[in-house]
């Protein structure tokens, strides 16, 4: 890749590019297929996540956790669906080895997907590599322990913060509450998850080798549409969305679908700039 060359191009006839390919390669249909499959995973990805940390972790610092970063994902909906994920929890429904199985295939499904549309975007690459199969088996649930792991960190360290948010500073005779910089810090934190795991999918789920610079800077840029995205989603779900009128008790359905439907987009839009970066270096 040869980033003088790109950085040469005109903003605007990269961007022309780059949304041309996007199209050929047929990139909403892609992401519909993408958010379709995320939607199966979301709730036994969580369900088995809290299961899993709550060894570790108190479950109810755990479904904080989830109950304040489940917003960035599925703006306006995230209490419905950490309340499918408390249900399952509160009936203490006993998990044998079928319903386990279950829940492990279904929570892998959306990286399964991701893999696919990603070779279409990258298929350039397909001429000279290959991924074993069973990479490509195996993948999937190496996402879904590394996310767990997220949760994991994620969830201690928004317990400090929190706990830092109730302390307060004394200087020049008056008590400075903490609580502002402790929000400021966990909205940092998310979004610094966000972004590390949003690169590590680019760097990881497609076929051959994407530089780990080039990566870092496809989550910075996803993640920075996304944030635009998702606060103009929550503005329009909470102010003008008649969903819960016209779908009803499909409403959380419905929405959580078009948000993830959006994200995918951007996900795939970022894995879209970056093909284009390796073949303008290709073409030289």
């Amino acid at each position: 890749m040869n980033l003088d060359k790109i950085l040469t191009l005109a903003p605007v006839a990269f961007a022309g590019r780059t949304l041309k390919g996007f199209g050929n390669n047929q990139g909403v249909l892609l992401a519909g297929a993408v958010a379709y499959y995320a939607l199966l995973s979301l709730v036994p990805l969580l369900i088995l996540a809290v299961i899993g940390l709550s060894r570790l972790v108190e479950q109810a610092e755990i479904l904080g956790a989830l109950g304040r970063y489940l917003e960035w994902l599925v703006p306006s909906q995230s209490r419905a669906v950490l309340a499918d994920v408390s249900d399952f929890l509160d009936n203490r429904i006993a998990i044998g080895a079928v319903l386990l199985a279950t829940m492990l295939f279904f929570s892998s499904l959306a990286f399964s997907v991701l893999e696919k549309a990603m070779a279409v975007i990258f298929a350039h690459r397909h001429v000279t590599e290959k991924r074993h199969f069973l990479v490509s088996a195996v993948l999937p649930y190496g996402f879904v322990l590394l996310l767990a792991a997220a949760l994991l960190a994620v969830t201690v360290a928004a317990t400090i913060l929190q706990a830092i948010g109730q302390e307060s500073v004394h200087l020049q005779g008056r008590d400075w509450s903490l609580r502002g910089l402790s929000g400021v810090l966990l909205y940092l934190l998310g979004l610094g998850a966000e972004i590390l795991i949003l690169a590590a999918l680019y760097f990881v789920i497609p076929v051959g080798r994407t530089r780990p610079r080039d990566a870092l800077i496809g989550g910075i840029a996803a993640a920075a549409l996304w944030e635009i995205a998702r606060h103009l989603l929550l503005w329009y779900f909470t102010t003008l969305s008649k969903a819960s009128v016209v779908y009803g008790s499909l409403t959380t359905a419905v929405v959580a679908l078009f948000a993830m439907e959006i994200a995918a987009i951007i996900l795939l839009l970022g894995a879209q700039v970056i093909s284009e970066y390796e073949r303008l270096g290709v073409e030289e």
